[in-house]
C-alpha cells in the first residue's frame, strides 16, 4: 500500500493551466497517481497508509527560489524555517559571483571576510571543503531544503588572478576555464557573476564570454548581477544579452529590477529588449523579488578602486583621511560604480545588520552622512549589511508579469533586521500580488514559482504536480496565505501554508517545522554537449 494520499486538493499543477480537484497519491518520494474528481465521480477512492484531508487547500509543486544566499545558513541552521515555511523546496545558491567554492586556504579567508554581511563570518562552520563537489557533498549530509549551486565567477577570479583590476593573462584565463569546467563536472548548474562587486567586476566581456562558453558546453546557464541597476541599467542588460548570444549560453538575469530615480517607469524598455531577444531565439529568463527596496552590504557601495587588493587594503584606504575623502567624492558627486553610477543619497540607506554588538544602535537607522558610513565600515570591518530604498512599485509589477519571469528572494538572512523578502517572498507573491492586487492569476503565479524555474534548471522531474514527478509539494490556503514578515518585524513566518513536503516527507506539518532534513544537492549532469563521456 502506498505511503500517503492527499485527498480533495485543489491542484494548481504548475503548468499555468486551470486548477482541478483531485486525490494525489505519494510513494517512494514520488507522485504515483492523480485521481481527478474522485469524490464527485463516486469511484473508489485511492487508499494509502496515511490520509491527509486537503479540503479548501491548494496543492502545488514546491517553490523554487532562483536567487538565494543560504550558502552557510543551510549548514548553520538545520531548521531553516525562513525558507521551508514559505513552501520553498529548492534554493539556488552561489549567487552574485561570490561564494565558498572553489577556494584554497587564501581565498577562503578572503571571501569569508568579503561577504560577512551576507552570511556571517562563519566561525560556527567547519569549512571542510575546497572544491564545488566537496561543498555539494557537505550539503548531502542533510539540509532543510534542496539546493543547486552556481559557480561564483568572482571567487574563480580571486583564485586565478587575485584582487587586481587588470585583464587576466592567457594562463590565468586557462585556469579560470578549468575551474569552471571542474565545477560544472562536479554538479554546478551554471555560473554567477557580481559585476558591481570586486573582484568579479574587473573582468571584461571577453573574459566573461570565454567562461560562459565553458558553461554552455555543459548546458548550464549564466546568471549575472550585471554592471548597473541604476545609471546605464538598460545598457547593462543589453551587454549581458549580447554576451550570452556571443557565448551561445543560456541567460538568467538576477533580481532583474530597474532602480533609482533615473529608471522610474522604465520597465517597458527592459521588457521590449527581452522580447526582441527572445523573438530572435535567445534563451533568457529572469527573477525578481516582490518588494521595492534592495539589500546588500555597505562596502559594496564603494567605488571599485577602493576595494582593489582585497578587504585588508580596503580597510587601509578607509583609515587614510585623504583616500577616504576621495572615496566620499566618488560616492556623493561622481557616482560610484559600486552604487550603480548614481550619486549617493544617504537617506536611502538603512543599516540592517552589524556583527559588533557595540554598534547595534545603528540597526534600523538611515545613514545621514559619509562620516557615519565610514565609521561603521571601519568599526565593523566591512561587515554592515544594508537596505537600499531605491525601487519603484510600477516597475516591480510590470516585470513580474513577463512570461520568462521567476521568483527569487535574494534573501540575506544575516543581521538583526534583514530584508523581509528573506522570510516573505513566496507568500508575498501569492497573497499580496495574486489575491489582493490581481497582478497575476493564481495559476500564473504558481507557474512562475515552480515549472518555469525548474525548466531553467533543466530538472526533468520537478516543477509540476504530475505522475512520476518528485513529491516536492506545498499545500496552502489561497484565501489566507500571506507574508508575516514586515520591515519592522522581518523574521515573522508566513500564514496559510500548513504543509510542505520534500521527497514525500513532511518538512512543515500543520504549520510547524518537523525535524526532517530531506534536502540534498541538486546536481546537473556532468556530460558535455555532443559528447559521450565526461570531459
Amino acid at each position: 500500500m502506498e505511503e500517503l494520499v492527499i485527498r480533495d486538493a485543489d491542484v494548481v499543477d504548475g503548468s499555468g493551466g486551470p486548477s482541478y480537484r483531485a486525490d494525489v497519491v505519494i510513494d517512494g518520494g514520488r507522485i504515483v497517481s492523480i485521481v481527478r474528481e474522485a469524490s464527485a465521480a463516486g469511484c473508489q477512492r485511492p487508499k494509502a497508509r496515511r490520509k491527509l484531508d486537503a479540503e479548501g487547500l491548494a496543492l502545488s509543486p514546491g517553490f523554487i527560489d532562483m536567487h538565494a544566499h543560504s550558502d552557510l545558513a543551510l549548514l548553520r541552521d538545520p531548521d531553516h524555517s525562513a525558507k521551508a515555511a514559505q513552501g520553498v523546496t529548492l534554493e539556488v545558491i552561489g549567487q552574485d559571483g561570490l561564494s565558498y567554492a572553489p577556494v584554497d586556504d587564501r581565498t577562503l579567508a578572503e571571501v569569508r571576510r568579503a561577504i560577512t554581511g551576507w552570511n556571517g563570518y562563519g566561525d560556527d562552520i567547519d569549512f571542510d571543503w575546497r572544491s564545488v563537489g566537496e561543498y555539494l557533498d557537505r550539503l548531502d549530509r542533510g539540509i532543510a531544503v534542496n539546493a543547486a549551486y552556481l559557480i561564483p565567477q568572482g571567487t574563480v577570479r580571486m583564485l586565478a588572478v587575485g584582487w587586481e583590476d587588470r585583464e587576466a593573462t592567457p594562463r590565468e584565463l586557462d585556469r579560470m576555464r578549468q575551474l569552471v569546467a571542474e565545477g560544472m563536472e562536479q554538479g554546478a548548474v551554471g555560473m554567477s557573476s557580481g559585476l558591481t562587486y570586486t573582484p568579479g567586476m574587473y573582468a571584461k566581456d571577453a573574459e566573461l564570454t570565454a567562461l560562459c562558453r565553458v558553461v554552455a558546453s555543459y548546458d548550464g546557464y549564466y546568471c549575472p548581477h550585471h554592471r548597473s541597476y541604476g545609471a546605464g541599467a538598460l545598457e547593462a542588460y543589453e551587454e549581458m544579452v549580447e554576451l550570452s548570444r556571443e557565448a551561445g549560453c543560456s541567460l538568467h538575469l538576477a533580481h532583474a529590477t530597474m532602480n533609482f530615480g533615473v529608471n522610474k517607469g522604465r520597465a517597458p524598455e527592459l521588457l521590449t529588449l527581452l522580447d526582441e531577444a527572445l523573438a530572435a531565439g535567445a534563451d533568457i529568463s529572469l527573477d525578481t523579488y516582490p518588494y521595492t527596496p534592495g539589500c546588500t552590504t555597505l562596502v559594496a557601495m564603494l567605488p571599485s578602486w577602493a576595494s582593489e587588493g582585497g578587504p585588508e587594503e580596503t580597510l587601509k584606504r578607509l583609515a587614510d583621511d585623504g583616500t577616504a575623502d576621495r572615496i566620499r567624492h566618488h560616492l556623493e558627486v561622481v557616482g560610484s560604480d559600486g552604487c550603480h553610477g548614481v550619486p549617493m543619497e544617504w537617506d536611502t540607506i538603512e543599516i540592517s545588520g552589524v556583527t559588533d554588538p557595540a554598534l547595534a544602535e545603528y540597526v534600523g537607522r538611515r545613514l545621514n552622512s559619509w562620516t557615519t558610513a565610514r565609521h561603521l565600515l571601519l568599526a565593523d570591518r566591512l561587515a554592515p549589511s544594508i537596505l537600499q530604498h531605491v525601487g519603484h512599485e510600477e516597475n516591480v509589477r510590470q516585470i513580474m508579469r513577463h512570461r520568462v519571469h521567476t521568483g527569487g528572494s535574494d534573501g540575506i538572512l544575516q543581521g538583526a533586521k534583514p530584508h523581509p523578502r528573506a522570510y516573505g517572498t513566496f507568500p508575498q507573491y501569492l497573497g499580496r500580488y495574486t489575491r489582493e492586487l490581481g497582478v497575476l492569476s493564481l495559476e500564473e503565479c504558481v507557474a512562475h514559482l515552480t515549472s518555469r524555474p525548474a525548466a531553467r534548471l533543466r530538472l526533468p522531474d520537478r516543477g509540476l504536480v504530475k505522475e512520476g514527478y518528485r513529491a516536492d509539494l506545498v499545500l496552502f490556503n489561497p484565501r489566507t496565505v500571506a507574508a508575516g514578515s514586515t520591515f519592522e518585524e522581518p523574521r515573522r513566518l508566513p500564514t496559510g501554508i500548513p504543509h510542505v513536503l520534500i521527497d514525500g516527507r513532511f518538512v512543515i506539518e500543520d504549520g510547524r517545522r518537523t525535524d526532517v532534513l530531506a534536502g540534498r544537492s541538486i546536481r546537473r549532469s556532468p556530460v558535455r554537449r555532443n559528447a559521450n563521456s565526461r570531459s
